[in-house]
């Protein structure tokens, strides 16, 4: 903040020098009327060489008031675009910092309103608020010292209205701002429903849900046009009526200075009118931008409530300390009675104990929603167990750090996620070392070479973006990534789900080489693709209901071999193809 603070501070100083000035051209006009209207009244012998010489300083005067005022807008935009970028920089980082939980409860679409919208309001309208109330507050203070200094009952005849309006402003701000809040809740839920709608286009399509979804964007569109429109039109007032009193004073100074002026008021002369006028404009003129400051501040206060509610957001523990990671690690895994609610009373792994033993192909079986996934996220610490403990060699991942947990496993989910790059880029993510032959490789291994081939440019081919890629090409990339990261254990969580059967069964062959020398984690519903696993873990309700090989499960006859009957009903058991 200490750069920000600087250009703010400078732009400040040349907003009091603009301003200073620009306060000092009244008097010199005052100078220049009085030398002509005494000229005048003394047979029209005027001073033109006076006049001439004011009216060049009055000039001087001006223009570099107008310089410094140039300064001051250059350096507040600079420091507008400092601002956001700190501002973003810093929701960035907390992205990283804050549970997955709270990604849970929050639309993506809120996540990136906060990110865009709210972070531009604060960079766009902080810094020249700023600058702007500091210049118009010594404008005013200026403006009503000479005022006062020059005519204190045309002084009282200018302020009084001004003071008046004020006061009317300052009411009506605090009616706006609940309307600004509401319009950046409004504008956020907007954005998470065009972000979920244009995500899942083909499942509105598919379900000709156009109408309900149109019905929900009327919704929420007609709440953003109120919220916008009455925090607007609030906001707008406030020029009004400060223009309405700046143009009341104009009249009052020309009628009262005239009356004055008939009685002989003492140094009320035609040079204190006209700068009386001037410092009429000037005293108003202010007031009104500090309305319009306080206005846009109302959306700046708004915006800053979401964005510094998501900064305060709680965050994972610190890790700072934490050192202890195992080294030439084996793969021994230890579930130690681990119980997990993602809410409070409500469990979903109750009680779950198992040892995996280095190399070992561990599969997880259960219906849906037994706790599968949530095993996996918990052994990676996406999230925390509420009790028990997860070992890996003899080590507590609760004593390592989260990135030297993700650092021990690849892992490939069912989701597949590919993002703006290349080819080459995508396979090899945040791995270094990486040579374009292992990266063709692995994309031969898993059958997608022949489309990457078929791209043009080939590896070199951006993926991600506009591109249409098949939920199964995706898998293909996500699993080619995981076999050119150098991990001793592995996560599969439906990884071929979305690939037809025969390049099931080579992916499959591929990564039986992946799986031969690391501990292996692979969650399924198709059970077929599990049959060779040296331990089978059936999950019901959050426990280990039955473990053991494929052919002891069916042999026990329990749910184990419930499930496999109901998948492969009128099937060979022993190879899973129908008569």
């Amino acid at each position: 903040m200490g750069p920000y603070r600087a250009h703010v501070a400078l732009a400040v100083v040349l907003s009091i020098a603009s301003t200073l000035l620009a306060l000092a051209g009244p008097g010199i006009l005052k100078d220049i009327t009085d030398t002509v209207a005494d000229g005048i009244a003394s047979g029209g012998r005027i001073d033109l060489g006076s006049v001439g010489e004011a009216s060049l300083i009055l000039a001087a005067v001006y223009v570099a008031s107008l310089a410094l005022g140039f300064g001051e807008k250059y350096i507040i935009s600079s420091a507008s675009q400092m601002v956001s970028g700190m501002v973003r920089r810093d929701l960035s980082r907390k992205l990283g910092r804050i549970p997955l939980s709270y990604y849970d409860s929050t639309s993506a679409g809120d996540i990136m309103s906060r990110l865009t919208n709210d972070a531009d309001t604060i960079a766009h309208s902080s810094g020249q608020c700023i600058a702007q109330m500091v210049s118009s507050t010594v404008m005013m203070a200026g403006a009503l010292a000479f005022m006062l200094l020059a005519s204190p009952v045309l002084a009282a005849v200018t302020v009084v209205p001004a003071a008046a309006g004020f006061l009317l402003v300052y009411a009506l701000v605090k009616r706006s701002q609940g309307h600004f809040a509401a319009q950046s809740r409004n504008l956020g839920r907007m954005q998470g429903h065009v972000d979920e709608m244009y995500s899942g286009h083909d499942i509105v399509r598919a379900y000709n849900g156009e109408e309900e979804a149109e019905r929900a964007f009327g919704e929420i569109n007609d709440d953003l046009y109120v919220s916008a429109y009455r925090s607007r039109f609030v906001s707008s007032l406030m020029p009004q009526i400060m223009n309405f009193v700046g143009n009341l004073g104009y009249a009052l100074v020309c009628i009262v200075g005239a009356m004055l002026m008939i009685d002989g008021a003492a140094g009320v002369t035609y040079g204190v009118i006209v700068a009386f006028i001037v410092y009429a404009r000037q005293f108003a003129s202010p007031l009104t931008d500090i309305s319009e400051s306080v206005a846009q501040m109302q959306s700046v206060a708004a915006a800053a409530d979401r964005v510094f509610g998501f900064l305060a957001a709680e965050e994972m523990e610190d890790e700072g300390g934490r050192s202890v990671a195992p080294s030439d690690v084996r793969g021994r895994v230890e579930f130690r009675d681990v119980h997990f609610s993602y809410l409070p009373g409500r469990e979903v792994i109750r009680g779950f104990s198992a040892v995996v033993e280095p190399g070992q192909r561990v599969a997880i079986v259960g219906p849906t929603g037994a706790g599968k996934t949530t095993l996996v996220n918990l052994l990676m610490r996406f999230y925390e167990v509420d009790a028990g403990d997860i070992l890996v060699d003899g080590v507590s991942i609760r004593s390592m750090r989260r990135a030297d947990v993700h650092d021990l496993f690849t892992m490939v989910l069912q989701d597949a996620w590919v993002f703006d790059g290349t080819v080459e880029e995508n396979v090899a993510y945040a791995e270094e070392g990486v040579s374009g032959e292992e990266v063709r490789r692995a994309c031969e291994a898993v059958g997608i070479d022949g489309y990457v081939s078929s791209l043009e440019g080939g590896y070199g081919a951006r993926l991600g973006g506009g591109r249409a890629m098949s939920a199964g090409q995706r898998q293909q990339i996500a699993i080619a990534r995981a076999m050119v990261r150098k991990a001793p254990m592995l996560i599969l969580d439906e990884a071929t789900s979305s690939v037809d059967t025969r390049t099931e069964r080579r992916i499959q062959e591929a990564m039986g080489e992946l799986m031969a020398s690391r501990t292996s984690f692979v969650i399924a519903h198709r059970l077929s693709t599990i049959r060779d696993s040296d331990i089978i873990l059936v999950v019901r309700d959050g426990s280990i209901v039955e473990q053991g090989t494929h052919g002891e499960l069916l042999a026990a006859g329990g749910f184990y071999s419930m499930l496999y009957d109901s998948q492969f009903e009128g099937c060979d058991r022993e190879d899973g193809v129908g008569p």
